[in-house]
């Protein structure tokens, strides 16, 4: 079984996760296939990415963080990095078709998406600080100009979760559709594409990226300061509570 799998739909590219064992939560190689299929994509009109089983994306895979090596880690989070980067560099609108959770990393790759489609069931929610983690590379800094800083914070920060409906209200997904219709939806949305000049396309996605680009800087400041992290009691124990299935207990600040 492929931990990625690409399929050409007419026009389009769809590129599904597929560990629905682990929600799809992408280990360092399944991020840097992910990329290698958007920057593949350039003779696509879009680019569609969903994820198998009945979840979107987990975000990056905790099973190696109960123990964790900085050399694991800085490969995890350079292919996030890359992961993200290469959604808003392939020329191409790249679409989030989000049915079930989207959950840390997995929320942060539906803001780093140029659209985004939901089915009424899918939730949407970062997890950094319960987990012992900060979503740095989008949901501290792009996702402000998404929905504005003070909601922003409050997901980023709170570690809530929130319906389809709630992130359609936020401005976080465009549409929000019945369970069982989101492949159609996402479909018509590729053939709208489909009719639309894809140099002017290129030409519009790659000015609509000035936030993203001067956001940039902070991803990989924000990515240093994970690294000096590692192995931090606050960063064990947020791995272990999650791994165990309980209620981290953080130590106090010092």
């Amino acid at each position: 079984m492929a931990d990625v799998e690409v399929e050409r739909r007419g026009s389009a590219v769809w590129i599904r996760l597929n560990r629905p064992e682990r929600r799809n939560a992408y280990d360092a190689p399944m991020a840097q296939a992910v990329a290698d299929a958007l920057e593949a994509a350039t003779t696509a009109r879009s680019v569609v990415i969903a994820g198998a089983g009945g979840s979107f994306c987990a975000g990056g895979a905790l099973t190696g963080l109960a123990r964790p090596t900085v050399e694991e880690m800085r490969k995890l989070y350079r292919a996030s990095l890359r992961l993200f980067d290469a959604v808003r560099q392939c020329p191409r609108p790249v679409i989030a078709a989000v049915g079930g959770a989207a959950a840390g990393g997995g929320n942060e790759l539906v803001v780093a998406c140029d659209l985004a489609v939901a089915t009424r069931s899918a939730t949407f929610g970062q997890t950094g600080p319960r987990v012992g983690s900060a979503p740095v590379t989008g949901a501290t800094n792009v996702l402000s100009i998404q929905i504005g800083e003070k909601r922003a914070k409050e997901m980023a920060m709170l570690c809530r979760r929130y319906t389809a409906e709630q992130a359609l209200g936020l401005g976080l997904v465009n549409e929000v559709v019945d369970d069982g219709a989101l492949e159609r939806r996402v479909g018509e949305i590729c053939a709208e594409i489909e009719a639309l000049s894809p140099r002017y396309l290129e030409i519009t996605k790659t000015s609509s990226n000035v936030w993203w680009n001067a956001a940039r800087d902070s991803f990989s400041t924000g990515l240093g300061m994970l690294v000096q992290a590692i192995g931090s009691p606050d960063m064990l124990e947020g791995a272990n509570a999650f791994l165990e299935k309980r209620p981290p207990n953080f130590p106090d600040p010092t």
